[in-house]
């Protein structure tokens, strides 16, 4: 047995061991420990995070003729690395206070299905991870969907259960062109393993190649939640419960740029893509794809600034910050790719780690809403600090490493000559820092509410995890090398040219990045203004914040200096003409034209007689075949007559 097989079969039997488990006290410490070997078992084969050859699994099934089998390579370690921690995390966040008072509010049986579905995820994205053919890929992304609906479903709230269900029709629709997508390759190539099939793309031609794509896209896009399969992902996400967000937000979605990596780039080839010309245009279908996730950056971004709840805002980032990894991809060069797939990590760290504290204010307040939200910076320090940091990642800011990944996309996409995609994408960063500010201003800054006096900080089970992703998102920041070498390894797997790169940053003729340099500054120019205002400047007072001045009052605790409704007021002036719901309406739309043909088609089986059904098919089998044997006639003759010439 290789280490894949072992990592595989320790979390299929942990699996079984916490369903078994589920309703006794020790699933929380028990799950922890899982995730904790389970990354030990991923970290022994570290060597593919630095260009070790792929581990392949000893198990194998035959199908039809067609060999499953499964591996790991650097760009599956990457993700099951992700994964893992993902999980880890969020098991120990939910190990102690917050899992005793989920199990208050709902049953130790709900606390339990939780560590299941959690679990249940984390399997099922090892089995997609690992998958080394077109049909092992299409049964792990069957398992991950299914899993990722078992827990957005966990929340009893009409809202959630809505929320979930919409998932699960929008991944069966994904499914469905994916499984469309494998039959048409099979048909094409002969095969399902990934080498026969990329052997065998380079045979078919730009129509063929053009299908494809877009049914793989349309499977992969939805997953990934791009324009326009976007409008599930935001509600079922923030819906979930607590900790389940905090994996989801993470990680879940991913998967679908996973699948997008393997089939679109290393199996078909982003030079395959770029030779489809759209008719009518001066696009080619990597330029589309291209836009597909410059839009998704704005768009989601925008509409996570109308938001009224932390969950939903950070839940439409999500969806928007899927938008840059689409975009460093499609630029297909070494570094808008190492961009698209660093932000990855980048991602889940800040992602989780904001997830985890609007969950903290939530278990402290009761509540994510913006109107009963302030001032908990005076009792809540440390997650505030948390947030702090991760939204500076989220933001794209320095030195958090959200930076880097985001600066090496503006990098190839000046470098490449796309201004207007260079465009986007500073638009999409400018909604995400008002949108960010929003988050911190509602939840921690302006007045403390009278009821959330004697609110305190979160339980030290609830802060370590927080605390931890503060550092890696800062140290990632500071030190992004350590990344990139997982990342180059990545690159070289799909078949791209890895990036060059160094500890600090990347190394550019036209101009690089050293990340220690720019942190240095920073903290050399915080260290001077420390020392201006706090040592050369006058006294300072502390005052309380109910004793304060503004606009012409003085303020007290009945006259609240904190608004969180309209709260860019201006600015939605301005832009509010934009929100006209286009892509709900055409979901609407969609489902009605479904409804009526599902209602046609029921109507037209209850109401006609059986003889007349019979009589339809027959007439329908008859046309067919005297239609084939005509055509065959034709043929042969055609054929003989050229043979007896």
């Amino acid at each position: 047995m290789t280490v894949l097989d072992d990592l595989l079969l320790f979390t299929a039997l942990a699996s079984v061991a916490i369903i078994a488990l589920r309703r006794f006290a020790s699933i929380s410490k028990f799950s922890v420990v899982v995730y904790a070997l389970a990354t030990v078992l991923l970290i022994k084969m570290s060597a593919l995070g630095y260009g070790g050859e792929p581990v392949y699994s000893s198990f194998t099934v035959n199908v039809l003729g067609q060999i499953l089998q499964w591996r790991f390579d650097a760009l599956s370690w990457f993700f099951a690395l992700i994964t893992l921690v993902s999980a880890l995390l969020a098991a120990f966040f939910m190990s102690g206070a917050w899992g005793e008072k989920y199990c208050k509010e709902h049953s130790k049986e709900a606390y339990g299905l939780l560590q299941v579905a959690l679990i249940l995820n984390v399997l099922s994205m090892l089995v997609l991870l690992a998958s080394g053919d077109l049909l092992s890929l299409f049964i792990g992304w069957e398992l991950v969907s299914w899993a990722s609906f078992m827990m957005m479903a966990l929340n009893p709230d009409k809202l959630a259960r809505k929320a979930a269900i919409k998932y699960i029709v929008y991944a069966m629709a994904g499914a469905m062109a994916f499984l469309m997508a494998i039959a048409m390759t099979y048909n094409m190539t002969g095969s399902l393993d990934y080498v026969q099939v990329m052997q065998g793309m380079a045979h078919l031609s730009n129509s063929q190649i053009a299908l494809l794509v877009s049914l793989y896209v349309m499977g992969f896009g939805i997953k990934m939640g791009v324009i326009p399969f976007h409008l599930w992902q935001a509600a079922a996400y923030a819906e979930t419960p607590g900790a389940g967000a905090v994996f989801m937000g993470a990680i879940s979605a991913r998967m679908g740029l996973y699948a997008l990596l393997v089939v679109i780039v290393q199996i078909i080839g982003l030079t395959r893509v770029a030779a489809i010309e759209i008719p009518y245009t001066f696009l080619d279908m990597q330029n589309v794809l291209a836009w597909v996730g410059a839009l998704t950056t704005i768009i989601p971004t925008y509409i996570a600034l109308k938001q009224n709840d932390a969950r939903h805002l950070l839940a439409w980032h999500g969806v928007g910050q899927g938008g840059y990894m689409l975009l460093g991809v499609m630029i297909s060069d070494s570094i808008g790719t190492a961009g698209g797939i660093m932000h990855v990590f980048n991602h889940a760290t800040y992602q989780a780690a904001l997830f985890m504290t609007v969950t903290a204010v939530i278990y402290r307040t009761g509540t994510s809403n913006f109107s009963k939200l302030g001032g908990l910076v005076t009792q809540m320090p440390l997650t505030f600090m948390v947030m702090v940091v991760s939204i500076i990642g989220l933001a794209g800011i320095p030195p958090m490493n959200g930076f880097v990944s985001k600066w090496l996309i503006y990098r190839a996409l000046l470098l490449d000559g796309q201004p207007l995609l260079f465009v986007a994408a500073v638009i999409g960063t400018l909604g995400t820092i008002l949108s960010v500010y929003k988050l911190v201003h509602n939840t921690f800054l302006g007045q403390l509410r009278l009821e959330h006096q004697e609110v305190r900080e979160a339980p030290l089970s609830m802060l370590i995890p927080m605390l931890g992703l503060a550092i890696i998102i800062f140290a990632t920041g500071v030190m992004p090398g350590v990344v990139l070498d997982w990342v180059a390894a990545a690159q070289i797997a799909v078949g791209i040219a890895p990036v060059e790169h160094n500890l600090g940053g990347i190394e550019l003729v036209q101009g690089g990045l050293d990340m220690i340099w720019v942190t240095g500054i920073m903290f050399y120019g915080f260290a001077v203004g420390a020392i201006i205002f706090y040592v050369l400047g006058g006294k300072s007072k502390h005052i309380h914040q109910y004793d304060n001045y503004a606009g012409g009052h003085f303020l007290t605790s009945k006259v609240r200096y904190h608004y969180s409704n309209h709260f860019y007021a201006g600015l939605m002036h301005m832009i509010g003409g934009w929100y006209r719901n286009v892509f709900i309406k055409l979901e609407h739309a969609l489902v009605s034209l479904v409804s009526f043909m599902s209602q046609f088609s029921e109507n037209f089986y209850r109401s006609s007689q059986p003889v007349m059904l019979v009589a339809v098919v027959v007439v329908l089998a008859l046309y067919f075949v005297l239609g084939s044997s005509g055509g065959a006639e034709v043929s042969a003759g055609v054929s003989l007559g050229g043979f007896n010439q």
